[in-house]
């Protein structure tokens, strides 16, 4: 009965945090309309993310075109968890380009449900470190160490 009620309410709590919105405003991440992270857009293909409270850097994304702008075969992400210290390299781009993928701000809302559906960061912004380690085991590819220059 137990385990009954604890998927019932598993199931209740995923489908909250997903029809939650994510929405990007005024440097700030907001699931549901309250901020949970803050956001820097350095440039085109580089963001970062910071705590609320203390306002560490707590996470760094980096588009890569692999040096080839014609072919996007080759194009990776990289989702750096700073704080613990873990790098994600991944070909899994669908999770985070929206549409043509020119719209950064939808594709780095995108990216922050896909780390909610993950479960990487909660409903406050906070980094689960156990759930880090899972999607480094996910989705790492290591590219860089397998990529000759």
């Amino acid at each position: 009965m137990n385990k009954l009620i604890f998927s019932i309410a598993f199931i209740f709590i995923a489908t909250f945090i997903s029809a939650q919105e994510v929405e990007i405003k005024d440097d700030k991440v907001l699931l549901g309309g309250n901020p949970i992270l803050k956001y820097e857009k350095i440039n085109i293909i580089q963001h970062s993310f910071y705590s609320l409270e203390s306002d560490d850097e707590i996470l760094l994304f980096k588009f890569h075109d692999n040096e080839t702008n014609q072919y996007s075969d080759d194009d990776y992400i990289i989702i750096n968890f700073l704080t613990a210290k873990i790098k994600v390299e991944t070909t899994s781009v669908e999770h985070v380009i929206s549409g043509m993928g020119m719209n950064s701000k939808k594709n780095m809302q995108k990216l922050v449900k896909w780390l909610l559906k993950e479960k990487v960061i909660d409903t406050k912004g906070n980094l689960n470190l156990e759930k880090v380690q899972t999607f480094y085991d996910k989705y790492n590819e290591d590219i860089t160490l397998r990529t000759s220059r």
